[in-house]
């Protein structure tokens, strides 16, 4: 693997030989070399080293790709290839992606750079690199066919433009989209203002990260890239809960989430614990007239949302999509509802046929995230993960917020679980219960008919059509 460190050595080799000032097209030929990544972890926040300065974000199980100065443009290098991301602890899965992952990694600019990115193409067809959201010439929008020709398997090609606004944007590619994007090529951009913007405020921790969604049969390893709606792992870049890190803040931490949709459905994304304002979309920030608090906010298709709040409750806070087969991992959907089904006797004469039968659904689905139930190899559960209580019996698009009053400030490790004070957990009621009240009646129309009587309806045939002999 190119670490950041090799590489920065490489730029600063590199730098010498690059003067300062206008770039001839000779000087082209030199590639920056491309970094790569591995690691599912969320990665710290890549400190610029050169260029404009900015406040870095943290891609959720992600990483910020470097990039070198070459005279007063900025440079980076985008492989898409063929990855393997681990979705989980135990569960793997062969996409696309960028540079060694799927999602790519985020490029992070400021307003009026002047970028400069090489694409080369390790995919068995052709593709392309569409600047989802930004303002460029239209050569360099990225579409196969209409704005430029595609990018063979094994050549590079350049995009170059100035980053004329600051925002929350993505790229992903205009080639094959159905299968590309089907297989996670995407990635996260972010333009940084350049001075002091009346409707964009500093916050103390800025976090980003794209949803994204697969079929993936249970025990297979490659997308089913003809799916339409029916996914059945729905991921936060690419991880499911519980391979999706936490996102922490110390206590009173202004905290900005950026994220984008690249599923084929809206994902309405729910916050507890705290109140948020949309702060922006990929058209950019949003007037301040505009905004009101919110617990809950719909990314539709192909959008961006930018929401700020302060992260002043203390605790392990849940933060996921609230369509609830969204925070389910590889579940069947053809599964019959078994509830209240007695199934008293049966368990036994079919586990005689079928070894490791379990008998599942009749008290609903808890019990499925607390079974030692067999599955096949790299297959995610489809609830699993373990909080302090218990099982939290969730998957897919599903994560905590931790807020802690001593978590370092620029800390982003896990600080574990919340250490709840005193009697402000929910406990037992142990007392004798009186009986509830209880709403027996069926309930009347709304508008009942006050004319009860029979109604005669008659009945006239039309007349038979005459016949001429």
């Amino acid at each position: 693997m190119t670490t950041r460190r090799d590489f920065f050595k490489q730029v600063a080799i590199a730098g010498s030989a690059v003067a300062m000032g206008s770039v001839a097209r000779s000087s082209l030929a030199g590639l920056p070399e491309p970094v790569l990544q591995q690691s599912p972890d969320t990665m710290p926040p890549l400190t610029p080293p050169n260029g404009r300065p900015y406040q870095p974000v943290v891609t959720l199980n992600g990483w910020t790709l470097p990039w070198r100065m070459n005279g007063n443009v900025k440079e980076f290098h985008l492989v898409a290839e063929p990855v393997v991301r681990e979705m989980a602890p135990g569960f793997k899965a062969h996409l696309w992606g960028y540079n060694g992952q799927s999602p790519g990694p985020t490029i992070e600019v400021v307003e009026g750079d002047h970028v400069r990115i090489f694409v080369t193409n390790k995919l068995p067809e052709h593709t392309s690199v569409h600047w989802h959201g930004q303002r460029l010439p239209n050569g360099m929008d990225g579409v196969t066919g209409l704005t430029q020709p595609g990018i063979p398997p094994g050549k590079t090609f350049v995009y170059e433009f100035t980053a004329r606004r600051p925002g929350t944007f993505m790229y992903h590619p205009h080639a094959d989209e159905m299968t590309q994007m089907a297989m996670g090529m995407m990635g996260f951009w972010v333009t940084h203002p350049r001075n002091h913007h009346p409707l964009i405020d500093s916050v103390d921790r800025d976090y980003c990260f794209l949803l994204n969604a697969f079929d993936i049969e249970p025990g297979a390893r490659t997308p089913k890239i003809m799916t339409m709606l029916d996914f059945n792992l729905w991921s936060w870049n690419s991880r499911v809960f519980p391979g999706i890190s936490p996102l922490v803040a110390r206590q009173g931490d202004k905290v900005r989430l950026r994220i984008g949709n690249l599923t084929m459905t809206n994902h309405p994304i729910h916050v507890h614990g705290h109140e948020f304002v949309v702060t922006g979309t990929d058209g950019g920030p949003t007037p301040k007239s505009t905004r009101w608090p919110e617990v809950t906010t719909d990314i539709a298709v192909g959008q961006m949302r930018q929401i700020e709040f302060v992260a002043d409750e203390l605790g392990d806070w849940a933060l996921h999509c609230h369509k609830s087969h969204h925070t389910m991992n590889a579940m069947g959907h053809n599964v019959p509802t078994l509830i209240g089904v007695d199934h008293t006797g049966i368990a036994g004469q079919i586990g005689s046929l079928i070894p490791d039968y379990m008998t599942m659904g009749e008290r609903g689905m808890a019990d499925m995230a607390e079974m030692e139930m067999p599955i096949p190899d790299n297959t995610a559960p489809m609830m699993t993960g373990t909080g302090p209580f218990g099982s939290v019996e969730m998957g897919g698009m599903f994560t905590v917020l931790k807020v802690r009053a001593d978590q370092p400030r620029n800390d982003y490790k896990d600080p574990g679980w919340f250490k709840h004070p005193e009697s402000t957990v929910a406990y037992e009621y142990v007392a004798e219960l009186p009986e509830a009240e209880r709403q027996s009646s069926g309930g009347g129309s709304l508008m009942p008919r006050k004319d009860k009587r029979p109604v005669e309806v008659q009945v006239t045939k039309p007349n038979k059509p005459s016949h001429n002999h």
